[in-house]
């Protein structure tokens, strides 16, 4: 697997529930790729808890939207923003269980529109949830230009 760096970490004010590093309540994922996928292991706690020992449906969206996002990223080479989230529940994520693992990739990109599809696995690889979702992906120079997006080299510049 190849770790990806987080070049948005880079930038003053960064605050990303999903993975700025600095957020006190986020998220704080860290991304590899390795063929096709790219992947965040993430441990949950009591914090993101909705029913007694379950991890929220919420902090699951996100979770699988963030990864899914950082494809956009490091497949196209660009950001976006969500269009459309269609996630299915398959059974609980427990907060008491340790690590959990979040991977997606790309399905398509037509036009500025990327189908992305991701996956919440506990640690023996059971997929708990999974989505489709699809994205309106900026073109680079807008990326860069309005929403602070780094050259695309730049999220692979640490040698892990």
């Amino acid at each position: 697997m190849k770790k990806i760096h987080n070049a948005y970490a880079d930038i003053a004010e960064y605050h990303c529930f999903g993975c700025s590093p600095t957020n006190p309540i986020g998220l704080r994922l860290n991304f590899w790729e390795e063929g096709e996928w790219v992947y965040a292991k993430w441990t949950p706690s009591k914090w993101y808890e909705g029913y007694l020992n379950m991890l929220h449906g919420g902090i699951q969206a996100s979770l699988l939207d963030e990864v899914a996002d950082w494809v956009l990223i490091v497949k196209l080479g660009t950001s976006g923003v969500t269009k459309n989230l269609n996630i299915t529940y398959v059974k609980p994520v427990f907060v008491n269980q340790g690590e959990i693992t979040i991977r997606a990739k790309l399905l398509s990109n037509e036009g500025n529109t990327a189908l992305t599809y991701a996956e919440l696995m506990d640690k023996e690889g059971t997929v708990r949830s999974h989505a489709e979702i699809e994205y309106f992906a900026f073109p680079q120079e807008i990326a860069k230009k309005k929403y602070n997006f780094p050259n695309p080299e730049a999220f692979f510049n640490e040698m892990i």
